[in-house]
């Protein structure tokens, strides 16, 4: 009998509760990573790349990671009719768990896709895709119960427009839903502050550092932070390798944690991974600054492995993670013993490696029988290191 995932909120659970604990609805894209490029190709050449790893891109990022991380995730998307949508359905689906009873399959839709080629700790894309062919509010209907939801702010499906029709947003939070918000970078670089007033109706609002200080006019991301909190109970600016501040102005917190140091290989969906962590801690009720600390860890294993969505940390990880610090501590100067300080709360989380914990999955598109069969593949420890293009699903093991 397959072992049960390992779920950080059962003891938050009740019968008559929400069925998820969080629910999205965005654009799936099929993502092609091309990494460990020299360089950029130049006009009329062609160069060979060391590696690659294809995985379901876009919206998917954030599902995955909320999913790997034991949050039960619904997710509505178009998917298209073609093998690129059969590929990004069977992987949300089968290997992670993320319900799809609000995506719907369309037929002669081509699956956007892009293609991503990461040089240092750069990177280029190329995306192809056509507008989806029906608008989420109206595929999803009725939003199923859920404790949160996160979104990206737009002038195009606005938060809280009085007189509007409310988008599936809006009825989750009627249902008792929190607002998790995001917004993404403004390419006509007007920057609009118009667009916090759609704060309005969210809990908490986690953009970058960048984006927090061009839509509040401030200088620094701390001042922007304090102009954010005016307008959301919980306030969150993210700073890269810096680290993350935020304001709970619901529990009276403030706090600042920095990033765990690490050498950073593909920051694809680095956010997102934050964000799962970070709405995690704060439906489990966990102190401000542990929520920081958590969120920044997931986000630093994330950026350490090449393969956007997959490369998501689970349970399986972060243990994994926390042992080899707890066991440095003494022999790693005052930088670890800072680190195992700070993640000290761990231990309640993850003294031994939880039942049913993931394990981060190989990014490729590849069927067994393209690579070997299942049965060498199956036959290896679920620990062993793997062929950069050999598929594998996340082991779950105590």
């Amino acid at each position: 009998m397959a072992v049960q995932a390992y779920d950080p909120l059962a003891g938050e659970r009740t019968p008559e509760g929400p069925q998820f604990d969080v629910f999205l609805a965005g654009t799936v894209f099929l993502d092609i990573i091309f990494t460990g490029l020299p360089a950029m190709p130049a006009a009329g050449t062609e160069i060979w790349a060391e590696g690659m790893g294809s995985c379901p891109g876009g919206i998917a990022n954030l599902a995955i990671a909320t999913s790997r991380l034991g949050l039960r995730t619904s997710l509505a998307a178009a998917f298209g009719d073609d093998d690129y949508g059969d590929f990004c359905w069977r992987t949300l689906e089968e290997q992670e768990s993320v319900d799809l009873s609000r995506s719907r399959r369309f037929e002669h839709w081509h699956s956007p896709v892009t293609v991503s080629m990461a040089v240092d700790r750069d990177r280029s894309m190329v995306t192809h895709g056509h507008p989806a062919p029906m608008p989420a509010s109206e595929m999803i209907g009725t939003p199923p119960r859920s404790k949160a939801v996160i979104v990206t702010l737009s002038p195009k499906e606005p938060l809280g427009t009085p007189g509007a029709a409310s988008n599936w947003a809006e009825l989750a939070h009627r249902d008792g839903a929190l607002i998790f918000a995001d917004v993404g970078w403004d390419p006509s670089g007007a920057w609009s502050r118009s667009l916090l007033d759609q704060l309005s109706v969210c809990h908490a609002f986690m953009p970058n550092a960048t984006e927090a200080m061009a839509y509040t006019g401030t200088d620094t991301p701390r001042d922007a932070l304090y102009a954010i909190a005016d307008k959301v109970p919980l306030a969150v600016v993210t700073d890269g390798a810096n680290g993350a501040m935020a304001i709970d102005s619901v529990t009276g917190e403030e706090a600042f944690v920095p990033a765990p140091r690490v050498t950073a290989l593909d920051p694809t969906g680095a956010g997102d991974v934050f964000g799962a962590g970070f709405v995690l801690g704060t439906l489990s009720r966990w102190p401000l600054a542990d929520r920081l600390a958590f969120a920044g860890v997931c986000a630093a294993l994330a950026v350490q492995e090449f393969g956007g969505s997959l490369a998501a940390p689970g349970w399986g990880d972060i243990a994994d993670w926390w042992h080899e610090v707890r066991a440095a501590a003494g022999r790693s100067g005052a930088y670890g013993s800072s680190l195992a300080r700070r993640y000290a709360f761990l231990d309640r989380l993850v003294p031994s490696v939880p039942v049913g914990a993931v394990r981060r999955a190989a990014a490729t598109i590849a069927r067994y029988a393209d690579v070997g069969t299942a049965s060498q593949a199956s036959a290896k420890r679920p620990d062993e290191p793997e062929d950069p293009d050999t598929p594998r699903v996340p082991a779950q093991k105590e």
